[in-house]
């Protein structure tokens, strides 16, 4: 390669060269055993992040259960269906919120039907008010409707 000649080489070069062999010519037990700890590492800190983001969406998951309001409905009570093809083809002005239909049965498990002959799911719904009945309502801290003012207790 060096046409005959001996190679002097800097002695960066060379004591990375004998680096290199060094390693290179390393026990292969001995190697061996060092990966398997390596790989072992790696999954305890993959199981202790697992742990943390489950803990984490644990904690979320309270939090925002927490803020959720039970909406119950009755007989003949008018509601509102929101329509859920508007969001993705929405107009300017247009309503998403179809109605108001009377409420004919609801069910065990969040399930409503309305006028129409529809089921639909209890999160779609919301209660329809007339203009007296806003003025009589009580509203919460951040405007959630607890209750008509004529219902309230001593």
């Amino acid at each position: 390669m060096v046409y005959g000649k001996g190679c002097h080489l800097p002695m960066e070069l060379a004591h990375r060269a004998y680096w290199a062999i060094t390693t290179v010519n390393a026990d292969y037990n001995e190697a061996g055993k060092m990966r398997q700890l390596q790989l072992c590492e790696i999954e305890e800190l993959k199981d202790e992040a697992y742990e943390c983001a489950s803990a984490y969406k644990d904690k979320l998951k309270k939090v925002h259960d927490a803020k959720l309001r039970k909406k119950t409905f009755e007989v003949g009570q008018m509601v509102w269906l929101y329509n859920s093809r508007l969001k993705v083809f929405a107009g300017k002005l247009k309503s998403k919120w179809m109605g108001p239909y009377v409420v004919r049965r609801v069910g065990r498990f969040g399930d409503v039907d309305i006028q129409d002959e529809q089921t639909v799911n209890g999160h779609r719904l919301k209660p329809y008010l007339e203009g007296n009945d806003i003025n009589n309502l009580e509203l919460d801290k951040v405007g959630y409707i607890l209750r008509p003012v004529d219902e309230q207790q001593p």
